[in-house]
């Protein structure tokens, strides 16, 4: 099999989740549908936050930073995927695949942070409800978002520069709906050694870290909360934090089934299925999660669009 250098590369071949063509409307509509309820719904939470005075707190000042990623993050897939199959083309540029890369890891990253940065905010809200305002300052919390795009950026600059010194063959298949970043390296004609090992490095230092600081600020909220005597307190303790336990479960459970599961060759097809839930389902379902619970919320949004939400 011969291999080009990535200058010869011409074009990457995008297989989507099916290629049976009576089956392709039916997934443009689905799709279409659930990115524009998903860009809809996190606008409409940007909206709430900025136009309500009483939500310009810290936990909601992360809830609108997170919707403002999650409609960057399924902005980074899902638009080409529903061009190609309105052209009924499969063909996207090995610069348009790279930069696809970029900014999905870029975006994955920050959407990673940010749970753990919320995690932390409910953590203080809960175990130190009386220094809150003085550690959860604006500038503190402009800081953590900001901190976690840097380390976001340099994560994806990183792991796109090392895609650079790989070798590809002329037409690349890619089992998947978008250029996911597993499949990509495994395409490679070259040696993969030091991609895998950076690779690998990233996944456990920006997934581990992250979930680690989520699972510790949970493990101490929940010591706080059965130290709580009325059973009215527990119940408003767990459900300051229950809407991001609940995002946070979704999220890493789907997106850490799929990179384990990648490994195994025969899984590409249910890896691109599974791999539907985080990068579309659990953004679309976002708002829904945060504001179905939330009566500020709620008042912000009816304010703004004049319907009650249920």
């Amino acid at each position: 099999m011969e291999a080009d250098n990535d200058t010869g590369i011409s074009e990457f071949l995008l297989l989507g989740l099916s290629e049976e063509p009576e089956l392709q409307p039916i997934i443009f509509g689905l799709f279409l549908c659930m990115y524009l309820i998903t860009v809809l719904g996190n606008l409409l939470i940007i909206l709430a936050v900025s136009s309500d005075s009483h939500l310009h707190t810290p936990m909601y000042f992360f809830l609108a930073s997170l919707s403002f990623v999650d409609i960057c993050f399924t902005s980074t897939t899902i638009p080409k995927m529903l061009w190609n199959i309105q052209t009924q083309s499969q063909v996207i540029t090995y610069a348009r695949c790279l930069t696809q890369i970029y900014f999905f890891l870029i975006f994955g990253a920050w959407d990673d942070f940010l749970l753990a940065v919320m995690a932390y905010d409910c953590f203080v809200a809960i175990c130190h409800p009386l220094h809150y305002t003085v550690i959860m300052n604006p500038r503190f919390c402009g800081l953590l978002v900001l901190m976690s795009w840097v380390i976001s950026v340099l994560n994806s600059l990183l792991q796109s520069l090392m895609v650079l010194r790989l070798s590809f063959r002329a037409k690349v298949e890619i089992p998947h709906f978008f250029c996911e970043f597993n499949q990509v390296v495994g395409q490679a004609c070259s040696d993969t050694f030091l991609n895998d090992m950076v690779m690998n490095s990233g996944i456990m230092l920006l997934g581990g870290a992250p979930l680690a600081g989520i699972l510790y600020s949970y493990s101490k909220i929940v010591s706080s909360i059965r130290r709580i005597s009325s059973a009215q307190g527990k119940y408003k303790a767990f459900s300051t934090c229950a809407s991001h336990l609940s995002v946070v479960s979704l999220f890493f459970c789907t997106s850490l089934g799929v990179y384990l599961s990648s490994a195994a060759p025969q899984s590409s097809h249910s890896s691109a299925v599974a791999s539907v839930m985080y990068t579309v389902v659990t953004p679309m379902l976002n708002p829904f999660i945060y504001s179905l619970r939330n009566r500020d919320i709620k008042r912000a949004l009816k304010r703004i669009t004049g319907v009650p939400v249920m």
